[in-house]
């Protein structure tokens, strides 16, 4: 059972874990979200819409939009729009390209003249890169940045961009504005994680006994860990009686996530579960169970139903996956800029949020195939 104690206690345990940790050698280790105060610092989708019912209305009319085809771009255009994009695309999952070639589809279906810089860098591991390139984005005066927030340094970064004012800011892969910024970004953009981590707790609570063990492989230490690791303990905690037995950051990798995966089989034979808060995270975890002989017997999540996660619920070796309908991201970064260049920017929403659908091994071919027609309808 997971026992509440002291903010202080719980600091001075989870650094003796910590200190017996290092001198097991073992792999990564996370600290308690206590210590991350997300919730003090970003509004929560479903909160944010209860305090704005407004932004809630206009988030579903343009999700309507999304959905569906293409606008003509009415306004003529004597010089492209100059739009500057920083991805950490390089990893496992599929997502930040989809969302690339969904959001320049969409701008020449439309036929709005743009010139676009991508760059895309490793996560968690390219902060100075990605502060580079930021300073190359000034030099190169876009009238839109897309970038995301992760690490706690992004907020740095993105904090100079939004008090300049010489630009907007297009933040992917985050649904929950940061409640400190007196100047907001022009828009949020994802698949918000607190939802998709509901319905993965959902699928796992239906599928365990009270006095089960699990465990989670998370990320690095930042806000998707946040958002997706340290919400899912949080959840398993208050609506079941499982038992928590490890949680682990990565160092944002397959190998490191292996790595943690492997240590908790060797230490918990019993867990019946490995909640993985990344598509990288869950090959990773992937590469333990097989090597320790443990498929069929541990059950593991993707998040996010890219393009790697979907092939291996097919071949059964992960049970199931929230799954994006991935291309919507880039619609709406894509339409929400034509809004704005029509002079209708009230019309975009402060969050735009994609839906997610479950899928599971069991899922048949032709089933999948069609919603991979709708997650990808952009970017095949």
């Amino acid at each position: 059972m997971i026992i509440l104690v002291s903010k202080y206690k719980l600091l001075a345990f989870y650094f003796f874990k910590y200190l017996i940790c290092s001198l097991l050698g073992i792999a990564s280790f996370t600290v308690p979200s206590v210590l991350a105060n997300h919730h003090d610092a970003f509004w929560p989708l479903q909160e944010y819409w209860q305090q704005y019912p407004q932004q809630q209305k206009l988030s579903q009319a343009f999700a309507e939009r999304v959905r569906l085809q293409s606008q003509p771009f009415v306004h003529s255009q004597d010089i492209p729009v100059k739009i500057f994009v920083i991805y950490p695309g390089k990893q496992i999952s599929d997502y930040w390209r989809r969302s690339i070639e969904s959001f320049t589809a969409r701008l020449k279906e439309a036929g709005i003249k743009y010139h676009l810089q991508a760059h895309h860098t490793k996560p968690a591991s390219a902060l100075e890169q990605q502060q580079r390139l930021l300073q190359k984005a000034h030099r190169f005066q876009p009238d839109y940045i897309i970038f995301t927030l992760d690490a706690k340094q992004h907020g740095t970064l993105i904090e100079r961009i939004l008090q300049l004012n010489t630009t907007k800011l297009i933040l992917q892969n985050i649904t929950t504005p940061v409640k400190t910024w007196p100047r907001q970004p022009f828009l949020y953009v994802g698949f918000d994680h607190a939802t998709g981590t509901q319905l993965l707790a959902n699928y796992y609570q239906a599928r365990t006994d009270f006095n089960d063990q699990f465990a989670t492989v998370m990320w690095s230490p930042g806000y998707i860990s946040d958002a997706r690791g340290h919400y899912f303990n949080k959840v398993m905690q208050q609506q079941s009686d499982l038992t928590l037995t490890d949680s682990y950051y990565t160092k944002a990798s397959r190998r490191s996530a292996y790595k943690s995966a492997k240590q908790i089989l060797i230490r918990h034979p019993k867990v019946k579960f490995i909640y993985a808060s990344a598509t990288d995270v869950a090959f990773g975890v992937l590469d333990a169970i097989k090597e320790q002989n443990r498929q069929g017997e541990v059950m593991l999540n993707g998040w996010g139903g890219g393009e790697s996660e979907l092939q291996a619920l097919l071949a059964g070796e992960i049970d199931v996956t929230v799954m994006r309908m991935n291309d919507d991201n880039g619609v709406a970064m894509a339409d929400a800029i034509q809004l704005d260049l029509e002079g209708q920017g009230a019309l975009v929403p402060q969050i735009y949020s994609g839906d997610f659908v479950v899928v599971d091994k069991h899922i048949s071919r032709v089933e999948l195939e069609q919603l991979k027609a709708r997650a990808f309808r952009y970017s095949q």
